[in-house]
């Protein structure tokens, strides 16, 4: 079996690929866009892997366009990994309709459950005020809202919002998820369809956008959506910048409907230098750095070569995308 990887993921997973004892025939694809095998560079003609392991190194490097050519044109692919938990990038239709199977990535779940929590707790509790108090040696007595007495509103709840749920339960908020499914939602209290969510906002504190971008969620933060959402709230997009109508978050925050957002995506990345969120004195830009957590890279690595482990052994892979997910009829088997 032919497996492509990133020569750095390489390096950090030999020794587990190694005492797998699979029959791998291992192609890494260097920062200079070679590939290589054994450490021999070879020609792009003898890369036509069945496996892909499409790691988050590969993105930043800016590979990404050349890993996902050799995907498109191989004719041996059957099963790509991504280093993504969502399912709107436009290859993968095209990816599954050759029969490849892909599996996302849970790994980032916990750094982006993490710095969800940590910025609405840090707008809860008024940390800069405290801070500008000290600053200013006065002493103050500085009220805050405890975060068992505010109710939470969350769009989404795949891998990462339950994460997010999982966290914020101990503090004992009121967590309302809205979601496709009518299960019941993990750690939620209510659980309603995304067609009831506008009759909701009025009521929450704290609202997560934490959902994949699909034609059912594109602008789903419109100017209804902040025509109702609570005075005062909170509002964190940490999954597409193509949730938000950036004009209408705009004339919410001009009357407080949300009182402050937390954005680490956006419609255009990088967020142009020129674009009113930077300087806006109730906006917190990031740059798509929810998912920079310490342990992430580790845990990624653990998903992929347990799932290889999983494709060589004929098991279910954990996180296959269903051809329900991507609009496609059914993938062909392994």
């Amino acid at each position: 079996m032919q497996l492509l990887l990133s020569a750095k993921v390489c390096a950090r997973v030999a020794d587990r690929l190694l005492a797998m004892r699979a029959s791998l025939d291992i192609i890494t694809l260097e920062t200079d866009g070679t590939f290589r095998r054994a450490g021999k560079v070879i020609d792009r003609d003898e890369v036509d892997p069945e496996i892909f392991w499409v790691s988050l190194d590969i993105f930043l490097s800016g590979l990404l366009p050349e890993l996902f050519a050799r995907i498109g044109q191989g004719r041996k692919g059957k099963w790509a990994q991504m280093f993504f938990a969502g399912t709107d990038s436009p290859e993968l239709k095209q990816f599954a309709a050759k029969g490849i199977r892909i599996t996302k990535n849970s790994a980032q779940s916990q750094a982006i459950a993490e710095y969800v929590l940590c910025h609405a707790l840090s707008f809860l509790h008024p940390v800069e005020e405290q801070r500008r108090a000290q600053k200013s040696h006065i002493w103050q007595r500085i009220h805050f809202r405890e975060i068992g007495d505010t109710r939470w509103i969350m769009v989404g709840s795949g891998s990462i919002g339950t994460e997010i749920a999982r966290r914020l339960s101990p503090f004992g908020a009121h967590l309302t998820v809205f979601r496709r499914s009518r299960t019941p939602a993990p750690f939620a209290a209510e659980t309603y369809p995304v067609s009831d969510l506008i009759h909701h906002l009025p009521y929450a504190d704290v609202v997560v956008l934490a959902c994949a971008l699909n034609d059912e969620t594109r602008d789903i933060a419109s100017t209804d959506f902040f025509s109702q959402i609570k005075k005062g709230s909170l509002l964190i997009n940490i999954a597409r910048g193509g949730l938000v109508d950036e004009d209408a978050l705009k004339a919410g925050l001009a009357r407080s409907q949300p009182e402050r957002a937390v954005l680490d995506v956006f419609k255009t990345e990088p967020l142009p230098e020129n674009s009113w969120l930077w300087k806006h004195p109730q906006v917190r830009v990031t740059s798509h750095c929810s998912n920079a957590g310490s342990g992430v890279e580790s845990r990624s690595d653990a998903l992929f070569v347990e799932n290889l482990r999983r494709y060589c052994a004929h098991e279910p892979l954990l996180y296959e995308i269903s051809s329900r997910e991507l609009g496609v009829e059914d993938f062909i088997s392994a």
